[in-house]
């Protein structure tokens, strides 16, 4: 990632996206220097932030449930929904057998009559199985009703490469749903988005996809006092300044934001200054802030984990030089996952996915 920064920053040619497929070095990212929060007052993992949120919009709304594989009696699979079943029971925190179609169709059921279903995957990979209700029987029934069916349904779980589990547990699913008109997909990075998107997501009249990170579950992230308010929520379709710069735009989401903070940190030692955008909002995009930020800087990257074919990069890139190519200094430049199914080989599974350094 970072020998990509660079050339797009000095070179006057088209610069090398060969970083993906080169031996790379896992550096974890740090996530306490350059992100502003107001009046942070405490820390709270990302697993606890989503835990609050969905135990807050239960409390406030007895028409939110939650529904999944383990979210009962295991308390989730990643423990998002510990303690819910004590404090609810089982008519709202609802173990399912191992059919992915069959409570998502029963979740699109409930939310056509006006419950407010929330459902986990164990991971959405395994979405595919209900991806015929999510798309066919959710996303499109507003439109195709004329507005007579609203469907406020949450789809939640890990999203994206995890750790040792190979290609069918370690895929990308935010191009896929960020296609498909009538969805509204979400990806938090932070504690704070985690928190306040999830609860925007849970009180939206239409279907969310929410694609969380199995790996950033239990990371530590400073929050605001105002996000801890139970009547915190963040707005859909914003994306967030992470880090602000003037000499390039990495435009990236999800785990991705942390190690091109981390990348952005180094090049700043450089002299190169980097604009983080978190994204946040994979549908609706944030077009404006995006073009905004490049024709601030002249300079274009994006960042994901997903394939690059057909990508969220590929539609960030088309937007800019469909909106900006006049403030173009240098090409577009695409930072994506391996064209590969995902290797279960460790060393294998490192080169897949962007790092912030070379060896």
């Amino acid at each position: 990632m970072l020998g990509t920064l660079r050339q797009k920053v000095f070179s006057t040619g088209v610069s090398s996206s060969s970083v993906i497929g080169q031996s790379l070095l896992r550096i974890r990212p740090s996530f306490s220097a350059t992100r502003s929060y107001a009046s942070s007052v405490k820390e709270m993992t990302v697993r606890d932030a989503l835990n609050s949120a969905l135990d807050e919009e239960m409390s406030a709304d007895p028409k939110v449930f939650v529904m999944g594989e383990e979210v009962g009696e295991y308390q989730g699979a990643y423990k998002i929904t510990k303690g819910l079943l004590d404090k609810y029971g089982p008519e709202r925190v609802v173990d399912t057998p191992i059919t992915e179609a069959g409570f998502t169709g029963i979740g699109v059921g409930a939310a056509y009559h006006g419950l407010r279903p929330v459902i986990e995957f164990m991971t959405f990979n395994f979405s595919m199985q209900a991806i015929d209700h999510i798309i066919n029987s959710a996303a499109k029934s507003n439109y195709m009703s004329a507005g007579q069916i609203s469907v406020p349904i949450v789809f939640r779980g890990p999203n994206g490469a995890a750790a040792g589990v190979g290609a069918q547990h370690s895929q990308c699913y935010a191009a896929w749903f960020g296609s498909c008109p009538g969805l509204k997909v979400l990806a938090p990075y932070s504690s704070e988005d985690a928190r306040g998107l999830l609860k925007a997501a849970i009180r939206d009249p239409d279907p969310v996809v929410f694609l969380e990170n199995e790996l950033l579950y239990g990371e530590s992230f400073p929050i605001s006092a105002e996000a801890l308010d139970s009547s915190f929520a963040l707005p859909i379709g914003k994306a967030k300044i992470e880090r602000e710069g003037k000499d390039v735009t990495i435009v990236t989401y999800s785990k991705m934001v942390g190690y091109s903070i981390q990348a952005a940190e180094i090049l700043s030692k450089e002299g190169i200054s980097a604009e983080v955008i978190n994204l946040r909002s994979i549908r609706p995009l944030d077009r404006p802030a995006i073009n905004a930020s490049v024709r601030k800087t002249n300079r274009l990257i994006t960042v994901e984990e997903g394939f690059p074919q057909h990508g969220v990069g590929a539609e960030i890139c088309a937007s800019v030089v469909e909106e900006s190519f006049e403030y173009l200094d240098a090409p577009v430049e695409r930072i994506s996952g391996a064209d590969v199914p995902m290797p279960y080989a460790a060393n294998l599974e490192r080169m897949a996915v962007p790092q912030v350094k070379l060896f």
